[in-house]
């Protein structure tokens, strides 16, 4: 069993999951706005099974997707982190980074805030050489974070996701990328 890893920045604890966690999960993954980019709403059946597989990634990694508290009141806010990614895609195996708030969160910088969190842990901590992130095409708020991270998107690795059906609107996926000395060139 790995050490499991803790983060903290000026307003967010990324921590690891709480039984607590489930209702407000339930929540979050149960609002259209939020899961907007999602092919589906959320059961509490599974996000319950979301947050066993966390803790699971976490029990064999260290790390994973935390849950997001915020310090000033301790609410549950959402999830960020990182991922070992092992869909049958030409970059995988590959560790992603992604994130999912409560919509009344949006718009604060906390996403940003607990990215870039991850993203130090993934090159100093865990001395990754590259993490990735992928979206549906559609989500240009995700694409937007990516960019401020300062991950790259390259056309030629575009894709479609496996798990969605031919015509789907979100089955086009883009994918960025991030290597560790473009993240230390960009904190200089």
């Amino acid at each position: 069993m790995q050490e499991r890893i803790a983060l903290e920045t000026p307003r967010l604890h990324l921590r690891t999951w709480h039984d607590a966690d489930l209702d407000p999960l339930e929540r979050m993954c149960a609002d259209p706005q939020v899961m907007r980019y999602f092919p589906e709403l959320l059961s509490r059946d599974e996000c319950a099974a979301l947050m066993a597989r966390c803790r699971l990634h976490f029990a064999h990694h260290g790390f994973g997707f935390w849950a997001l508290e915020r310090k000033d009141d301790g609410r549950f806010i959402g999830m960020a982190g990182l991922a070992w990614c092992k869909l049958p895609l030409p970059f995988c195996p590959a560790v992603e980074i992604g994130w999912r708030l409560v919509a009344d969160q949006w718009g604060q910088g906390l996403a940003k805030e607990a990215a870039d969190a991850a993203l130090t842990c993934a090159f100093e901590r865990l001395q990754l050489a590259e993490v990735v992130a992928f979206t549906a095409q559609l989500n240009e708020p995700s694409r937007g974070l990516m960019e401020a991270l300062g991950m790259q998107h390259e056309p030629r690795d575009d894709f479609e996701h496996p798990a969605l059906a031919e015509g789907h609107p979100l089955r086009p996926h883009v994918l960025y990328r991030l290597r560790r000395a473009d993240w230390a060139d960009g904190r200089s």
